[in-house]
Order: structure tokens, then C-alpha cells, then sequence
């Protein structure tokens, strides 16, 4: 079983594709592999990857799923201190 990863804030959508590509790489899948788990194209998943603010939230949680990461939200606070658990 792959290593976890560390918990991550992000910032930038460019952020989440990269995220995205490094858990799906971690797991061993192809975007092949991904793409027909989500109903998608190869090619789409890997232009999603290069733009993820195109994925729809349907998308998104679908393919944290298949990948192992688990999507959290919360209020962000004092923005001077890091957030050991984000």
C-alpha cells in the first residue's frame, strides 16, 4: 500500500492537478486506469490534470476516491501562523 502523503493546503487550481497527478501516480493508475473509473477519456483526464478548474465538484470527489485522498474544508484561520493539521 502506498506511503500517505502529508495533508495539504492549496491555493492555486494549478495546485490541484498537480496533487491529483502525484496521488494518481502514487497509486500506480494510469490516467487511463482513472479515466474509465470516472466514465471519462484518457485525453480528458489528462487535459483535467493540465486545467483542473474545469473538473466539476462530481469529478473532483469521484477522483479523490479513486486515488485515496479525502477532500476537507474549513475555515481558514490566522493566515501568518501555518496549520499543523492542514
Amino acid at each position: 500500500m502506498p506511503t500517505p502523503s502529508p495533508t495539504q493546503t492549496l491555493l492555486t487550481a494549478l495546485q490541484l492537478g498537480q496533487l491529483l497527478k502525484a496521488a494518481r501516480k502514487r497509486r500506480k493508475l494510469t490516467q487511463s486506469a482513472v479515466a474509465a473509473r470516472l466514465g471519462l477519456s484518457q485525453n480528458r483526464v489528462s487535459h483535467l490534470e493540465l486545467h483542473p478548474e474545469e473538473l466539476s465538484f462530481k469529478q473532483l470527489l469521484g477522483w479523490c476516491a479513486i486515488v485515496g485522498l479525502e477532500l476537507q474544508l474549513g475555515e481558514r484561520g490566522d493566515t501568518t501562523t501555518p496549520h499543523s493539521e492542514w
